[in-house]
């Protein structure tokens, strides 16, 4: 099939977009819609000459578009959903699209896990990058040093952020399994996505699918210190190596050291310096390393390319500074993404005051799941303010996370916390409480009703 235009729907989802600005600069038109138009992705896909439309009308589908890739948010009813079926045309999801046009033939890097996925992927690319290979890659994320979330060049390399997320609504397997991994990185494996998976043995399930794909000629690096990782993989037919702090890792990280300006650690006999903190970012880098080092690039390119790695949009981002207060981004939602963020603050910004604000956003978090695990997650804060759970009423009462109980759990510890169900609120009632020298951090994997740049007026 002679395919010219491609129409997206749900085109400013974070791999969506990214995959949208790539298929662009192979030279096709790409047109795209989605109720949630906002920086940075709407600007990054405006800025590649992509055409968007804001919110779902069978006639924003061109009358020439030959294919439609339809983003996993996107379910029955949706009114472009209808006209796709309807007008019977072509459609595939995002990891389909992706294995046709990108994967075939090629030497697939898979990076997978609950937590890490965006910043293991984007250094993993560095490193190739820095050592000349100039690869494909696939991130949910706006890596600094690359400046954009994708690119397809002509290397015989592909760098792809795995989820295990499922495909599109008629497709329920995860997304990973499209992606013809040669090479896996399992960075930890938790429970999440309560809205498609009952418990943590189905998400393990998810994994042994996935790694059952992988060649023999190719290698599977596990967190060694993570026991969910350990059992999805007990069964992988291809080669495994473990990567981490225990004494059992075939690739072991020692003289791990933390300070304001980043982390110190060694592996495969080589010191690496990290400008990221914490000890979560140190595991993510040493898959990486590991990764590379699967494909013989030399430990001082590598050594490089850790040092000059600059991090990813929107994890733990400065976005200003008013009045002496740092106004912090980060995409944590999961409770251990949370705590570590937390935790590599408090190394980062040594006797700060440290305000979170949180926003129950993700499929999981806006459900009871952590209700009794999330009040610890913010134990590292020295304040905390929770707002309203985002689009609540899709989901029904007895299952809906109750932000006020978290917020009265944390009070109940002695520090200040608030529930303020919008961002006007959340201002309001942190301004009186903030001084110069502290940090206000916000965790949310959404726009956040433009919560940054308000903070940053309105301080």
């Amino acid at each position: 099939m002679n395919v010219q235009h491609i129409h997206f729907l749900g085109i400013c989802g974070t791999a969506m977009g990214a995959v949208a600005a790539a298929l662009r600069e192979r030279g096709y038109t790409v047109t795209g819609s989605d109720e949630n138009v906002y920086p940075p992705m709407s600007t990054f896909l405006e800025s590649k000459g992509i055409s968007i439309s804001s919110g779902y009308r069978p006639e924003n589908i061109p009358a020439d578009a030959q294919l439609i890739v339809i983003g996993n948010a996107m379910k029955r009813g949706n009114p472009e959903v209808e006209a796709v079926l309807n007008r019977k045309l072509y459609y595939l999801s995002l990891p389909e699209t992706l294995k046709e046009f990108f994967l075939r033939g090629r030497h697939n890097l898979v990076v997978t896990g609950t937590h890490g996925k965006t910043t293991t992927t984007s250094l993993l690319t560095w490193i190739l990058e820095t050592a000349g290979v100039n690869p494909s890659y696939l991130i949910g994320g706006i890596p600094k040093n690359l400046g954009q979330g994708a690119r397809f060049s002509d290397s015989d390399y592909v760098v792809l952020e795995g989820d295990e997320y499922d495909t599109a609504f008629f497709d329920k397997r995860s997304k990973f399994v499209h992606y013809m991994p040669e090479l896996v990185i399992i960075n930890n494996i938790e429970f999440d996505h309560a809205d498609i998976y009952n418990n943590l043995d189905e998400i393990k399930l998810s994994f042994r699918r996935m790694l059952n794909i992988v060649p023999t000629n190719g290698m599977v690096l596990l967190n060694a210190d993570d026991p969910n990782t350990l059992d999805a993989a007990s069964t992988c037919p291809a080669p495994t190596a473990t990567v981490g702090f225990g004494e059992n890792a075939t690739h072991r990280i020692t003289n791990a050291t933390y300070s304001p300006e980043g982390s110190c650690f060694t592996l495969f006999g080589t010191p690496f310096t990290l400008r990221m903190v914490g000890e979560y970012n140190v595991r993510n880098a040493a898959m990486a390393i590991a990764a590379a080092r699967f494909y013989n690039i030399d430990l001082a390119t590598i050594q490089k390319a850790v040092a000059s790695f600059e991090g990813v949009m929107r994890r733990q981002e400065v976005r200003g500074e008013v009045r002496g207060i740092k106004i912090i981004d980060d995409f944590g939602h999961h409770p251990t993404a949370i705590r570590q963020a937390l935790a590599g603050l408090r190394h980062q910004y040594s006797g700060a005051r440290i305000w979170a604000i949180f926003e129950p956003r993700s499929n999981t978090t806006r459900r009871a799941v952590f209700q009794n695990v999330l009040p610890a997650a913010f134990e590292q804060a020295d304040g905390v303010l929770f707002s309203q759970v985002a689009r609540l009423e899709q989901i029904p009462e007895h299952e809906r996370l109750n932000p006020e109980r978290v917020i009265a759990d944390i009070a109940a510890s002695g520090k200040p916390a608030f529930y303020e169900p919008d961002v006007n609120g959340i201002i309001q009632r942190i301004r009186p409480l903030v001084q110069s020298g502290d940090i206000i951090v916000v965790f949310s994997n959404g726009g956040f009703d433009g919560i940054h740049a308000r903070l940053l007026k309105e301080l």
